[in-house]
């Protein structure tokens, strides 16, 4: 227990109640003032636009120049976003998914989130592409529509951009083996209504863009690239003659352009230049001349490209032969003339380029014309190189590289400072 006791407060109150007693008493007020004083008060919104007018003049006189620019910048600003903000959500956000469901174009943006930038995520953008295929097929999209093949050719050059060659393959040929079947079972069902040329095209489209893939160095496999692109010609040229022939149904739809079908025999043209079939890429090179718009830049490319095949065609081998039974039957192969009539030959090629970019002029000039100049001025220089004509080949290989350092086409400069360095070592040597 605790031995010490807590003060008593008795004494201390008593004393406070007797200094109060003893203060005189206060006189009461019996009667209040009939008069009652109002605090002035000023209304707040002028009081504000007072303070806030002051506050502009003072900040004016303190700054006449940087003030009014300021507030200039702003206005400006909020302008642009006043007017910026709604149009890209109307033309960003809506309009480029407006062919889609809701929940579709919700994973769409997701999936494009994830496509690009810094933002960049393969795994998750393609988590959220197949969750919008598998979405858009719920909903009973067309898988065959062009809005689904969109998607899925997306994928496919996501996974290239990447540098995942083999998936991007492994989709567009997924691809094609679903267009492959569906044009077996159901193509006889939608000639009226587009369909069927829409799936014919897209397998064209997806052959070639596989030929491509295979080509790379990165995948490196030719025999799978002809065979795509070889089924990409035949198919686009047999639609075509089909059409010609029975005429067009109604309710068909178009096929490929001009354009693309002179693409489509330049990707096979390339891959035999690439491979040393030069017999078979003259002809196809040719047909897509034939395709190609008389005013076209791309016109001189295709006349330098048959310039070069013409004057690197051997006769073919056994092999080759074997080769030729698969080629396009459109373009038969005879056998090879004399090496003289090739030069000869190559060479009416590359004057006709340079002639055919001489005479296209702006607007329909573009950086093929230029380039196409240098390369058929440096072909001309290889082909009196080869003729033993020194003096000629010198002069169109400076001519080629002034052409070349004046549009900063780096290889043309490389290529000919390499023909006139070979042209010193003939001169040593005679």
């Amino acid at each position: 227990m605790f031995s010490k006791t807590l003060p008593r407060a008795a004494p201390r109150i008593s004393a406070l109640v007797q200094c109060c007693e003893a203060q005189p008493s206060l006189h009461r007020l019996t009667k209040l003032p009939n008069r009652t004083w109002k605090p002035i008060q000023q209304p707040l919104g002028r009081r504000y636009r007072s303070t806030m007018r002051e506050q502009f003049r003072d900040q004016y006189y303190k700054s006449p120049v940087l003030f009014p620019f300021a507030i200039g910048v702003i206005a400006l600003v909020s302008g642009i976003c006043v007017l910026y903000i709604p149009w890209y959500y109307r033309n960003v956000i809506i309009k480029p998914y407006h062919n889609f469901p809701e929940p579709v174009a919700k994973k769409l943006r997701k999936a494009l989130f994830y496509s690009r930038g810094k933002w960049l995520d393969i795994r998750e953008a393609n988590k959220h592409f197949r969750q919008a295929l598998a979405l858009a097929d719920e909903l009973g999209m067309d898988p065959f529509s062009d809005e689904i093949m969109g998607v899925k050719y997306t994928i496919a050059a996501l996974f290239e951009d990447a540098g995942y060659y083999s998936l991007a393959i492994d989709v567009l040929e997924i691809m094609r083996n679903d267009c492959q079947r569906w044009a077996d079972e159901f193509s006889d069902r939608h000639w009226n209504n587009g369909n069927r040329s829409r799936v014919k095209k897209n397998m064209v489209q997806i052959s070639l863009k596989l030929g491509l893939l295979y080509d790379t160095r990165y995948v490196n496999e030719p025999e799978n690239a002809e065979k795509r692109l070889v089924e990409a010609v035949e198919s686009a040229l047999s639609e075509k003659q089909r059409r010609e022939r029975d005429g067009v149904k109604p309710g068909e739809g178009p096929w490929m352009t001009d354009d693309e079908m002179g693409g489509t025999l330049e990707a096979l043209g390339t891959h035999y230049e690439q491979f040393d079939s030069h017999y078979l890429a003259t002809p196809l090179f040719v047909k897509a001349l034939e395709l190609c718009p008389p005013k076209s830049c791309h016109s001189v490319v295709l006349m330098n490209n048959i310039s070069t095949c013409l004057v690197q065609q051997t006769p073919p081998s056994s092999s080759d032969a074997i080769t030729m039974s698969s080629a396009p039957s459109d373009f038969p192969v005879t056998n090879s003339a004399p090496r003289t009539l090739l030069i000869e030959q190559a060479r009416q090629w590359a004057t006709k380029a340079l002639a055919q970019a001489a005479a296209i002029k702006s607007p329909d000039r573009n950086d093929e014309c230029d380039v196409g100049c240098a390369v058929a001025t440096h072909n001309l220089g290889e082909f009196f190189e080869m003729e033993g004509k020194i003096s000629e080949a010198r002069q169109k290989y400076e001519e080629a590289a002034s052409l070349a350092k004046k549009m900063g086409f780096a290889e043309g400069q490389t290529n000919a400072r390499a023909g006139l360095k070979r042209l010193r070592v003939l001169e040593k040597k005679a």
